[in-house]
This record gives structure tokens, C-alpha cells and sequence, in this order.
């Protein structure tokens, strides 16, 4: 039977809440055993999208508020962005995929999935490292690796600010998240 154990929790209003977490959600780890990251390709998905997003000015928290769908909001963000709207091709997509697997053969990284899509990518990293310094390192490597091969401009904006990471503290956290990467993207893409 798991332990259960009483933990804190701030509640919709901010209040604190008490609850009982068993074994199943909690765990002694110091570190996760994987993140899950995802980053996303620069301007394709704008604040006001019917998407929703995430604002770093106070909605980037777990269970947060997000910013709603807006027309408004998102013309506004397209008129703005600096460039035009980046998408991953099928040899863009293959030389980002190669260039992260590069990564993690020289920084020891353990890759556990990977996906390229043609707006973002996702990849499953076991890492003695900041997820924020993976991402950072994946962004750059797929850079400079797609202007090497001469298949963007040099001042063309490639990724979006940040990316998403999520702390996988269990095997079954681990799992699914490579299930997701792998299998939960939708059919694979063509190499146009």
C-alpha cells in the first residue's frame, strides 16, 4: 500500500490547502530523472492565438491563468513580430533532429525521444543540467547547424523566446511523456 503523506497545496484563491499525496505522486528524488522539453519556432504561436498562451508577466505559473484567444491581440503580435513566421521543412527537420542528437553524444546526455515537428520540437533528455541550459544548448547547436548547411538566412529569427520544460520525477512519468513525444504528435510528417 503507498504511504500517504500530508502536503501543502495553494488552492484557486491562494489559499493553502492540505492534501494526501501518496507515493504515486511523490518522491525523494534530488534530482528528475528526465525533463520533458519542448521549444517552439519563432512566431507561430502569438499571444491571443485560439491556443491560448502563456504570459511571463505573472500567468506563467502551474494552473495559472493563461492569456485568452483574442483577435485583437493576436493581429496586434503578428504586426509586431520582427520577421515572418519560421516552419521546419523536411531537411531543416532532419538537420535539427541531428543537431540535438549532437548534443547530447557530446554533453553525455542520456536522449530518451525525440520529435521534430514542423513548428516545434519535443525531446525527452535525462541531464545532470538545468533544462533552461538544454534548451539554450539545442537552440543554438540546431542554429548554427541549419545556417552551416545554408538553409536559413543569417539574421533570420529561427526560435521562439524560452521553451517548455517539464520535470519527469517518475518511471511512469518518463513513459508517458515518451509515448506522448513519440506516438501522440499525429501521423509522421512527409520530407517535403
Amino acid at each position: 500500500m503507498a504511504e500517504t503523506r500530508p502536503v501543502e497545496m495553494m488552492g484557486k484563491v491562494g489559499r493553502a490547502k492540505r492534501i494526501q499525496m501518496n507515493d504515486q505522486f511523490w518522491d525523494d528524488n534530488e534530482l528528475p530523472l528526465a525533463f520533458l522539453i519542448t521549444f517552439r519556432t519563432y512566431g507561430t504561436w502569438l499571444h491571443g492565438d485560439d491556443r491560448h498562451s502563456m504570459d511571463r508577466h505573472g500567468k506563467n505559473t502551474y494552473g495559472g491563468p493563461k492569456v485568452l484567444p483574442s483577435r485583437n491581440l493576436d493581429s496586434l503580435m503578428k504586426e509586431n513580430r520582427a520577421g515572418e513566421a519560421f516552419l521546419l521543412d523536411g531537411r531543416k527537420r532532419a538537420t535539427v533532429d541531428a543537431a540535438i542528437r549532437a548534443v547530447c553524444e557530446v554533453r553525455g546526455y542520456g536522449l530518451r525521444a525525440i520529435n521534430v515537428r514542423t513548428n516545434h520540437a519535443h525531446v525527452v533528455v535525462s541531464a545532470y543540467a538545468k533544462p533552461e541550459m538544454i534548451i539554450n544548448a539545442f537552440k543554438a547547436n540546431s542554429t548554427r547547424e541549419l545556417r552551416a548547411a545554408a538553409l536559413v538566412q543569417v539574421a533570420q529569427k529561427i526560435w521562439s523566446r524560452g521553451g517548455s520544460r517539464r520535470y519527469l520525477w517518475k518511471p511512469n512519468h518518463v513513459s508517458a511523456a515518451i509515448d506522448y513525444v513519440l506516438y501522440g504528435q499525429g501521423h509522421d510528417l512527409p520530407n517535403f
